[in-house]
């Protein structure tokens, strides 16, 4: 989108909002100092905030920011997913007044970048790995998401409490979520047994996908409701199981996170 920033623009305005909060609460400005002000870049500051959250007593933070510097290395669009996906949270979620919100205190941010590390892990053959890191994000952050399943970018996970996010799902770019979704499988069987997700879609609170099932671009999916058939593109479903109430032509209901319209319909009794 055009009013996004350059990697370097974004570092700038990060470091700017950090000093800014640390001369208004002294109290936080060692621990800002330490994950943003000592940094010379974006990715090495996320690299840090990123393995301090996942280190445990056996899992050394010092390993961790190795592994994932490593990842950097390797495929640079891990570090431009994240970009992206910090734009979608200040977009999208009325409560992140700015960047350095977002990069210290989401958790659901901190997750999908750290699942996007484990994913390229999983993609090089360093399975368990991508699965001990898999545990770490559950433990970490309450959400649950396989290293196999595959992101795009834009990402929000608006509170992200229970997500859940099986192994052969595939999510697009620009797909918001709540707290409590869950793409979830069906059967036993080794093929894709788990939910697409479309561009620009948006999945209210506890919603479940179950299934190979489509959920199309611009579909919207109200609170609560059970997905177990395709939904068409841009279509607006309800319920358990879901139906669809509304065809709508909003590109990307993504972007206005409403939960509520479209989903109340007009009636005469």
């Amino acid at each position: 989108m055009p009013h996004h920033l350059s990697k370097e623009q974004l570092w700038q305005r990060i470091r700017h909002e950090a000093k800014a909060d640390a001369d208004a609460e002294p109290t936080l400005a060692s621990f800002l100092y330490s994950s943003i002000l000592g940094h010379s870049s974006f990715e090495k500051s996320l690299n840090f905030i990123l393995a301090n959250k996942l280190a445990s007593p056996t899992l050394y933070s010092t390993q961790l920011v190795k592994i994932i510097e490593d990842c950097y290395y390797e495929d640079r669009a891990i570090v431009d997913a994240a970009m992206a996906d910090m734009q979608a949270v200040l977009d999208r979620d009325p409560a992140c007044d700015k960047y350095t919100q977002c990069l210290l205190y989401f958790k659901g941010y901190q997750a999908i970048q750290c699942q996007r590390i484990a994913h390229h892990l999983w993609g090089k053959g360093r399975k368990m790995l991508a699965v001990a890191l898999q545990s770490r994000i559950s433990e970490a952050f309450h959400v649950d998401i396989h290293p196999a399943a595959t992101f795009g970018r834009g990402i929000l996970l608006d509170h992200a409490t229970g997500v859940v996010v099986g192994e052969t799902a595939v999510v697009g770019d620009n797909v918001s979520m709540l707290h409590h979704v869950t793409l979830g499988g069906s059967g036993t069987g080794k093929g894709i047994r788990h939910p697409t997700i479309g561009h620009g879609v948006l999945l209210g609170a506890g919603v479940s996908v179950l299934g190979n099932v489509t959920v199309g671009c611009g579909a919207k999916v109200g609170a609560g409701s059970v997905v177990v058939s395709d939904l068409p593109c841009h279509s607006v479903a309800v319920g358990v199981p879901a139906r669809i109430v509304k065809q709508t032509a909003r590109a990307e209901p993504c972007q206005t996170m409403d939960q509520i319209e479209d989903f109340i319909l007009d009636y005469v009794i």
